[in-house]
């Protein structure tokens, strides 16, 4: 994962939220759909591969570390809308990137 958290240092400047989540990681199918939306999956599916992008590889999004993404502000509502309906406790604090 460092490569992702290095990779992405310069992706996302100005104004964003940092934000943060805590998952009980033994409710297997919440982990799971958090994993899912964040960075994606891959599927095969009668010999052709498909891949579905995860929210960290959008513009506006820059991955820190475990449980910890920044978003721009244009990206706030679909991370805070996909926590809140799986019920993840989360946190957002605004903060400048330079």
């Amino acid at each position: 994962m460092m490569g992702l958290v290095r990779k992405e240092r310069f992706k996302l400047h100005g104004r964003a939220f940092l934000v943060t989540w805590d998952v009980d990681s033994r409710d297997r199918g919440a982990v799971n759909r958090l994993q899912y939306f964040l960075f994606g999956r891959g599927s095969s599916n009668g010999g052709q591969s498909g891949h579905q992008q995860g929210f960290v590889w959008q513009e506006g999004v820059r991955y820190i570390a475990q449980s910890a993404i920044y978003v721009g502000p244009e990206k706030l509502e679909e991370i805070e809308r996909f926590l809140d309906s799986n019920g993840v406790d989360h946190e957002f604090e605004s903060v400048v990137l330079s």
